[in-house]
């Protein structure tokens, strides 16, 4: 068992490497009165294409989406009625790179965590189920196709991206999905839910060894398989400038993207550069800047305005939306702003008041059993020592700043508008 300290935070981390392959990781806090594990494998929606055994494998969209539905479902039933008799509230989600299974719980945490475990490396499909499962999730996809903020969100990146799966709706199409069957699931499962591509991760009122001693007990052994994820190349720059949509909405919504080309980032690297993109975006139109004052006096935003870094591995891009009954105007003062910024550069003043303000968003995520144990589980995923999130801000320069400022080029952006439907 190793152990991962900050001097900063004051908190640890015990690491477990399993004998089954599995990562887990533990963060311990006796104060609280909670707990919290995630049991999550590196296999989400832009794993669509990989090599395992010599042999390229394309994969429907939104399959894994539908594997985290039907691993819920084996002989006994629906595992997620097994939580509740013990005080478990569980949950699931899969974004582009992860799935996740999950369960919080202030009591019985020992039979909670051996429910998870349990049903997770038990897969159990046939045609009837499966079937049945296609008819729920293309419900669950008509749905989501009249939402109006997946929608800004999934046009901004089809308008961002020509090539990579990033584009796609992570449940797939009601189309793509029908063509998922049991043994492609098992294929699927075999390979990205091995244990070596998996992490256990745990924060609350527990210790490493309580979390070791289920394991053991629960956990059995599996293959390992190597598999290579396969994305294709993309063009620099944004696919189209905007895409727009007319839905049921009171109010137009909006998100202006900056596509990223600095990817392939991993470890400190990465957790700096996404730190330095935070600082960036604060610094762009943070609820401290003269910008968004101006722009909320006016009315042109509302407290729904946010922005932020989101990528991966394999694609990036930096993110500001909202509601405005003038979108346009919205984007041209950002992008303003941004030129602006490119011309003058970032004082020092400015650029450690931003900097304080993302260090104090980081240091309040970690009050939350939940973030911390999220964060942890995707920092494994791209070998980031999860306290490097924090020590990182500190070595972040305005050289760095004005870099990436310098990677906001108009070619690389798109916005995206959801309109209210004509009368």
């Amino acid at each position: 068992m190793q152990e991962q300290y900050s001097a900063l935070t004051g908190e640890r981390i015990r690491r477990i490497d399993h004998p089954t392959g599995l990562t887990i990781l533990v963060n311990e806090k006796p104060s609280y009165n909670k707990a919290y594990a995630v049991y999550a494998t590196k296999f989400g929606s832009v794993n669509n294409v990989f090599v395992r055994d010599g042999r390229r494998r394309t994969l429907p969209d939104g399959i894994a989406h539908f594997l985290e539905h039907k691993l819920f479902e084996n002989e006994e039933g629906d595992a997620f009625l097994r939580f509740g008799p013990v005080g478990g509230n569980a949950n699931a989600f899969t974004d582009f790179d992860m799935t996740a299974y999950l369960f919080s719980c202030t009591e019985h945490f020992d039979k909670n965590l051996e429910i998870l475990l349990d049903f997770v490396q038990r897969p159990y499909f046939t045609e009837k189920s499966v079937a049945k499962e296609q008819g729920i999730i293309g419900q669950e996809i008509r749905m989501y196709d009249d939402d109006p903020g997946w929608r800004v969100t999934f046009n901004l990146l089809a308008a961002l991206y020509r090539n990579h799966p990033v584009r796609i709706d992570i449940a797939g199409t009601c189309e793509t999905i029908a063509g998922i069957t049991p043994e492609l699931l098992y294929e699927t499962y075999e390979a990205f839910y091995s244990p070596r591509n998996m992490v256990l991760c745990v924060c609350g009122h527990v210790t490493a060894e309580e979390v070791l001693e289920i394991a053991d007990r629960v956990l059995k052994p599996r293959a390992n398989p190597e598999v290579e994820r396969v994305f294709p190349a993309e063009p620099d720059a944004a696919a189209a400038p905007r895409a727009e949509q007319r839905l049921s909405v009171a109010r137009p919504l909006f998100a202006l993207g900056y596509k990223n080309p600095n990817v392939n980032l991993s470890g400190r690297e990465a957790a700096l550069y996404e730190n330095t993109m935070e600082i960036l975006s604060e610094i762009i139109v943070g609820k401290g800047t003269a910008l968004y004052h101006e722009l909320y006096e006016k009315g042109l935003i509302n407290a729904s305005f946010g922005s932020g870094y989101q990528g991966s591995e394999s694609y990036g891009y930096l993110l500001f939306e909202g509601e405005s009954d003038e979108p346009d105007a919205v984007a041209d003062a950002i992008r303003a702003r941004i030129a602006a910024l490119r011309e003058s550069g970032v004082s020092d003043e400015e650029f450690e008041r931003c900097r304080r303000a993302v260090y104090g968003r980081l240091m309040g995520a970690g009050n939350s059993p939940e973030r911390i144990a999220n964060n942890m589980a995707v920092c494994h995923f791209r070998g980031i020592d999860y306290f490097t999130l924090f020590t990182s801000i500190s070595d972040i320069t305005p050289a760095d700043v004005t870099r990436a400022l310098g990677e906001l080029t108009p070619e690389r952006a798109a916005l995206s508008v959801i309109l209210p439907e004509r009368k």
